[in-house]
């Protein structure tokens, strides 16, 4: 490694003075003008992972759900996952490094990790569609190819692609082939296959709406979208040839507001969802005969799966623990169903069993087998994937013979809100109890507690964001007027405890 070399190349993407930035679970994100810099180093950091795990690396290029002026970079750690904690700490002093520390950090992390310059490295790159990417996927592979690590440019990806990618090329093909081809053909396989048990006739249940919040999913959803047609029929709004990259669209604006995105008509009772930017959400929703807004989040696209899983394991006399995992965004209904009425618990779910399962059983049980081998490969993709939720869901709905007015009728959320709050410093706020509890600033989670017991079935939390120097506000309660009344209370006490900027949170939504 020539130290020298790297220092040469790594003043061609100077980092502007007095930037700092902390990679979170979304990766570093931004204004793209400031991420040339991270974007090199990032290469640089995937190339010496790569070689401490002796494994592909997966370098992605994206701010999913920000603002289309955004952008930002994760990497994927070899089995498709997030990248291990120690090695974010590392991501974060690497990209906050001044040009004449650069090579005591890059030591520093080779000692640490104790890489060996010598093994090989390979990195895969991915990017979305904003105006940036490209440029800044460039500069990726100069950090890579300055490290002589090999690479492969995938282009346009969503981000769970990518993910597919680095766990098939690190499972030598027995997951999948790492090709967009490949993702495609195992997905739409896997649902084909369920939607031909399914006893619904017509397309009743087989015909849905998707907004694609103007970015790659749209792409992609079309370049998929014949692989499966016989069994699902999609309508693609906000496909990115007229508006902004997640702009009045996609899943967050939808979740967070609460309303259709602009630029899909809905009918009554027809069913329809958004992704976000980079198609690592989704949440369905329909307007009912009375023109009522109803949302179906994550919650109870869980309990929908959990639901029929449980339902395929006791058809074969089978009593598998299954579990859920739930943030501290998940609806106090959605939780009190889980464990009262489906009796499942809060852990990962017992994937491997349920394979081992399928491969031992019987004969006379083969046809059950089949379809918990097909729901387990949509529902492996489907841990941060719109396409494969998506499809998982609409197997599930066509399995069950379900519409989505009953779907939605299996527990009914209470009314929340949720707001953001401009402050001047995000870390000021300390949370535990996985995000639920604020330990610092000192006032503020007796502030919030005081405010909770106003109101009936109610509670609030607040979490800093990830990216950008904002509180994000969590807030339900038994009315809708009484949640919003909660969140706007709660908003003030962060705005007045934990240094808020700007004009003052205002009521009204």
């Amino acid at each position: 490694m020539d130290l020298d070399v790297i220092t040469k190349y790594s003043a061609l993407h100077a980092k502007p003075g007095g930037l700092i930035l902390q990679y979170g679970t979304a990766g570093f994100r931004t204004k793209a003008e400031h991420l040339d810099h991270v974007m090199f180093r990032m290469g640089l950091l995937a190339v010496l992972r790569s070689k401490q795990t002796k494994s592909t690396i997966g370098v992605m290029v994206t701010a999913s759900h920000n603002p289309e002026e955004d952008n930002g970079v994760k990497l994927v750690d070899p089995l498709g996952e997030m990248l291990a904690p120690s090695w974010e700490e590392h991501a974060t002093c690497l990209a906050n490094a001044e040009e004449q520390d650069m090579q005591r950090v890059l030591i520093g992390i080779i000692e640490k990790e104790a890489v060996n310059l010598q093994q090989d490295a390979f990195v895969v790159i991915g990017r979305d569609t904003r105006p940036s990417s490209e440029k800044l996927s460039h500069s990726v592979i100069d950090g890579v190819t300055i490290l002589r690590g090999q690479f492969h440019d995938y282009g346009l990806l969503t981000t769970p692609q990518l993910h597919y990618m680095v766990y098939c090329r690190n499972t030598s093909g027995q997951y999948g082939k790492a090709t967009i081809e490949g993702y495609y053909q195992k997905l739409s396989k896997a649902f084909v296959e369920l939607t031909k048990q399914a006893s619904c006739s017509g397309d009743e249940y087989r015909t849905l709406k998707v907004d694609c919040a103007n970015g790659i999913g749209a792409l992609k959803l079309r370049e998929m979208e014949h692989y499966f047609s016989q069994g699902l029929s999609v309508h693609v709004f906000n496909d990115g040839t007229k508006g902004k990259l997640n702009h009045l669209c996609g899943a967050d604006f939808v979740k967070s507001h609460q309303k259709p995105p602009e630029g899909m008509e809905m009918k009554s009772n027809e069913r329809c969802c958004s992704f976000d930017g980079d198609a690592d959400r989704i949440v369905y929703y329909y307007r009912d005969a009375d023109g009522h807004f109803h949302l179906i989040d994550g919650d109870k696209i869980a309990t929908l799966i959990s639901s029929f899983l449980k339902e395929l394991l006791l058809e074969i006399g089978e009593n598998l623990n299954i579990g859920v995992v739930q943030t501290a965004y998940a609806n106090g209904s959605s939780t009190r169903y889980l464990e009262e009425v489906m009796k499942v618990l809060f852990s990962k779910v017992a994937e491997m069993k349920i394979k081992q399962l399928a491969k031992e059983l019987e004969d006379n049980k083969r046809k059950v087998a089949k379809m918990l081998e097909n729901i387990i490969d949509l529902f492996n993709q489907a841990a941060g994937d719109a396409i494969s939720d998506m499809l998982v869901t609409e197997a599930i709905l066509a399995l069950k013979g379900l519409t989505i007015q009953q779907w939605d009728a299996l527990y009914t959320d209470l009314p929340n809100r949720q707001l953001k709050v401009k402050v001047a410093d995000r870390q000021v706020i300390n949370t535990t109890d996985a995000e639920r509890q604020a330990v610092t600033p000192p006032g503020l989670q007796e502030a919030i507690n005081g405010l909770v017991k106003k109101y009936r079935l109610s509670r609030a939390f607040v979490r800093p964001s990830g990216t950008e120097d904002v509180v994000r506000v969590y807030a339900e309660a038994d009315s809708q007027e009484s949640a919003d009344s909660l969140a706007h209370e709660v908003s003030l006490a962060v705005f007045q405890l934990a240094g808020g900027v700007g004009e003052r949170p205002q009521p009204g939504f």
